[in-house]
């Protein structure tokens, strides 16, 4: 499992002074980048070899300003193309939202997914978590 501390700016609250739902998703792209080096270690984006294929957010409780978030990033399902991350958002000890990325092996040159290679899996694997 990753975990990224994220700081929450003010501009990131909504009029009721939670963390705008909208945040979400960019804090787990952020916390992403580690799983994003197994397969482009310098993150050249002209060497990229990932597509999103689904996202999913789930608020479970409120976030806000003024206290830092940790998000914990793990693997929750590997296929022969694509894998699944779960991202949990948690603050001051309790789990605000959870998030889950399907993202798939792709080549952008010929426009289709690739299947994951020995080392990709054997990487993610290293992360992979029991599928609830």
């Amino acid at each position: 499992m990753f975990t990224e501390t994220i700081t929450p700016r003010f501009s990131e609250t909504d009029v009721l002074g939670h963390i705008n739902n909208t945040v979400l998703p960019v804090w787990f792209e952020a916390a992403r980048a580690p799983i994003f080096r197994f397969f482009t270690p310098d993150l050249n984006p002209y060497e990229w070899k990932l597509i999103i294929a689904k996202v999913e957010v789930s608020f479970v409780g409120e976030l806000f300003y003024g206290h830092d978030v940790t998000v914990k990033t793990s693997v929750e399902h590997i296929g022969s193309s694509s894998f699944v991350l779960r991202q949990e958002a948690w603050q001051q000890d309790n789990c605000c939202a959870v998030g889950k990325t399907v993202l798939v092996r792709y080549d952008f040159a010929n426009k289709c997914s690739q299947k994951l290679d020995e080392q990709e899996r054997a990487d993610l694997t290293a992360h992979l978590i029991a599928e609830e």
